[in-house]
């Protein structure tokens, strides 16, 4: 199965060809802080405010047994392809951070996938 991973602002529109979507506007938004403004999710130190946060921990501790149980289930019904998006107001910072995490969730998922 083909898993793609979409990060999306709001603001532009969210993606029609999701299989699951998450809204991650409630974690904590580096728009505001001005050293970060500039910078991305793929930045260590966006991404340490955004998943490093009480409510970014929590999110990630949450998610990673549901995207578990999500591949398993997809690869049961022999789905082709998944895609997964994540969105933000803008598409830069929080859904990035988020998505690059999830991108390191499925490499661990694929591995204890193949163990059973």
């Amino acid at each position: 199965m083909k898993i793609k991973l979409v990060s999306f602002g709001y603001k532009y529109g969210s993606p029609t060809n999701a299989n699951y979507l998450w809204d991650v506007r409630f974690l904590p938004n580096p728009y505001w802080v001005d050293e970060l403004r500039p910078k991305t999710g793929c930045d260590h130190e966006v991404s340490e405010y955004v998943i490093g946060s009480a409510e970014g921990r929590s999110f990630i501790k949450q998610l990673k047994p549901l995207l578990l149980y999500l591949v398993q289930q997809n690869r049961v019904a022999e789905k082709d392809e998944l895609v997964l998006a994540v969105g933000c107001t803008g598409g830069r910072h929080r859904s990035v951070a988020v998505t690059e995490v999830l991108y390191d969730l499925l490499k661990m998922v694929s591995a204890d996938l193949e163990m059973e």
